[in-house]
């Protein structure tokens, strides 16, 4: 089946019956299971739809489960005591068991009038606000991708297609439903979700749905920054960061999300590029072994190329090195936040990490321990350890401060005594010479959560 939404045909419908699909209830969470059977019971349509069932499919394990039906907000809302109606744009069911939240979406239409209880406004192309109900067959071609356009079937355990999810789903293609420059002026942040879901699936994206990136990137500008730093986080941080990051840069789109990363990396600095990926693919291993991340550190591997950057030049003409550095990151955090709205407990962590930096040259005695002390030493330690690359005296800097933390206080002072006292160093001259008692594995650069 090749169905195009732009066509007028009505979506051709193949189900799929429990034998010949891989879905198992056991692989469902039970709250999702409850407010599908509650729903079914009442009488009304309940369908697992998404991401979930696309996960499930290809045999995954899906963390978050949503669920479409017929039933309106407000008639989710009377058959679920711990149920909280969301949203403006679309109104959703938040139905709510313990830590977890089943999203329940009541089908969307595609008629122009006003269905019942809901309304659609279009500004400039853009949909702003959209919740006019209508049948299933109307929210299939609604969806973004076919892949996220199949739907399980709590009543009898089958998957309905509407519109060759599934030949996708073999295919291994990201197709968009209907007319991709509509679909993106609708919303823009659609672009990106295609960068993720074909990095996180290993899929390839249609021809069709990638050739408008390029020309329509700049509508991203118009995307809530909020919005955008959580799909920031969806991409970086869901364990698929550096192909999310590579397929970003291979789409054309990076520039319109992370402006002063694509300047920084069209210099041609691999040892910033070298950075970012070891340390994308450093929260990647994190992910994977179920180990904790933070938004900071990844945010400041990201920006680091132009803070170094504006802070050398400013230092060049004359600018004292901590006003520089601050100075820097300022500007850096200021531009990157009318884009991605970073909230300012990261920007905050993010600004020391790289004002720390210039620290680890400074190899005095009284600076030393106190560097050592700092509550941001460990996160701006793995820092440096990724800056190896970009440089024999950095990657020495990082060793020795390596070796500098398994020494005991009093080695550590005494072997730092010989060191002048005096203007701080500027990486010029080789740090002093330390040597820990006994040898240890060399800590791996991590994601500087720990």
């Amino acid at each position: 089946m090749n169905f195009d939404a732009r066509n007028d045909a009505k979506p051709a419908l193949t189900i799929i019956p429990r034998e010949q699909h891989a879905i198992s209830r056991k692989n469902i969470s039970k709250a999702a299971l409850r407010v599908l059977y509650r729903l079914n019971e009442a009488g009304y349509a309940a369908y697992l739809v998404g991401g979930a069932v696309r996960d499930l499919l290809l045999g995954g394990h899906p963390k978050d489960f949503d669920v479409a039906t017929n039933a309106t907000p407000d008639e989710v809302k009377k058959l679920f005591r711990n149920c909280r109606l969301i949203g403006r744009r679309f109104r959703l069911a938040h139905v709510v068991y313990g830590p977890e939240i089943i999203e329940v979406a009541t089908f969307r239409g595609t008629g122009e009038e006003d269905g019942e209880g809901g309304d659609r406004h279009i500004v400039d192309g853009r949909l702003v606000r959209d919740n006019i109900w209508g049948s299933i067959e109307e929210d299939a071609i609604r969806r973004d991708f076919r892949v996220n356009a199949l739907y399980y079937d709590i009543s009898d355990f089958s998957v309905r297609d509407y519109v060759g999810g599934m030949q996708d789903l073999n295919d291994r293609v990201l197709h968009l439903i209907g007319d991709p420059e509509t679909r993106y002026r609708e919303d823009p942040v659609r672009m990106l979700r295609a960068a993720r879901l074909a990095a996180k699936l290993n899929f390839r994206i249609d021809a069709a749905a990638a050739a408008p990136f390029r020309t329509l990137g700049p509508l991203l500008g118009d995307a809530a920054p909020a919005r955008l730093f959580d799909e920031s986080l969806k991409m970086f941080l869901g364990g698929h960061g550096l192909k999310s990051f590579r397929m970003l840069e291979q789409c054309g789109l990076l520039g319109f999300l992370f402006p002063t990363t694509a300047r920084a990396l069209e210099r041609g600095d691999q040892a910033l590029r070298s950075l970012i990926e070891q340390g994308l693919a450093n929260t990647d291993a994190r992910v994977a072994e179920g180990k904790s991340v933070t938004p900071a550190f990844l945010f400041a591997l990201l920006l680091w190329g132009e803070v170094r950057d504006l802070a050398a030049g400013w230092i060049a003409q004359g600018a004292e090195h901590t006003e520089a550095w601050q100075l820097a990151a300022a500007r850096v955090v200021t531009e990157q936040c009318q884009r991605v709205a970073i909230p300012r407990r990261f920007t905050f962590t993010m600004e020391e990490i790289w004002s720390l930096q210039p620290r680890f040259e400074q190899i005095q005695r009284k600076r030393v321990f106190r560097l050592l002390t700092h509550p941001r030493f460990r996160a701006a330690f793995d820092f440096l350890l990724l800056r190896g690359a970009e440089s024999p005296a950095m990657y020495e800097l990082g060793q020795w401060w390596g070796h500098a933390q398994q020494l005991p206080h009093d080695t550590l002072a005494s072997a730092l005594a010989s060191v002048p006292a005096g203007p701080a160093s500027t990486g010029s001259a080789a740090p002093v010479a330390v040597k820990p008692r006994k040898r240890r594995r060399r800590r791996k650069p991590g994601n500087g959560a720990d």
